[in-house]
């Protein structure tokens, strides 16, 4: 469960009432929904309280405003994404690059991921809380998937482990970056040929190619 954002806290002297896990879950698919319908410019706290059925002052007390509700909103549904061993690095890149093109079908995700990060080049907040809730939660998967592939003898172990932080970042934004340039920018299908094709590239480089 995701803390409050900063700044919101019961007052001195009071512990206040636990947060229910079920309104935040009702109040994050309403958000989303009114995104969907309403679009960012008008969407505002009252919309959000009216639909999930709750006070405006239930959100304040969880959210500080609009730009913290609807990250939050978008990164309950990048947390549903997963990496199962499939095997192999290949079978796990094209299986989450799978999963993750068909969360961006949803129109829900698209949308509330094109509005925040459209808002975010006007708000330097705003990228801070998207690089903390969605993007460095999300290279999770990259660092599990590493993991697997150097122990199955896949991937080197990094020398130097001063430079595993830009490697996992360097991997996380080929893939997310690509897969998100293809969907939302390019509206091209993210296909399993298309897939393929890409983690070839990926696995072997521009130069080379699979293993005879």
């Amino acid at each position: 469960m995701r803390n409050p954002s900063p700044g919101i806290s019961p007052p001195p002297g009071r512990t206040g009432r636990p947060r229910s896990a079920a309104a935040d879950a009702a109040i994050l698919a309403a958000t989303r929904d009114a995104l969907v319908e309403l679009g960012w410019s008008k969407l505002t706290m009252g919309d959000v309280s009216a639909r999930a059925g709750v006070a405006k002052t239930t959100l304040y007390r969880r959210w500080a405003g609009k730009n913290e509700l609807v990250v939050d909103a978008v990164a309950e549904l990048f947390d549903a994404l997963e990496l199962p061993d499939r095997g192999s690095l290949e079978a796990d890149i094209e299986y989450v690059v799978l999963q993750f093109a068909e969360l961006l079908r949803r129109p829900e995700a698209r949308t509330a991921l094109m509005a925040v990060v459209a808002e975010s080049t006007r708000d330097e907040a705003l990228r801070d809380r998207i690089r903390s809730a969605i993007v460095d939660r999300q290279k999770r998967l990259v660092v599990l998937g590493r993991e697997r592939a150097q122990a199955r003898g896949e991937l080197p172990y990094e020398e130097d482990e001063s430079l595993t932080g830009d490697t996992t970042d360097l991997i996380f934004d080929v893939i997310a970056g690509t897969v998100v340039h293809r969907a939302l920018v390019s509206s091209e299908p993210v296909d399993g040929l298309w897939v393929a094709t890409f983690t070839a590239l990926l696995m072997h480089g521009l130069q080379g190619g699979p293993p005879a």
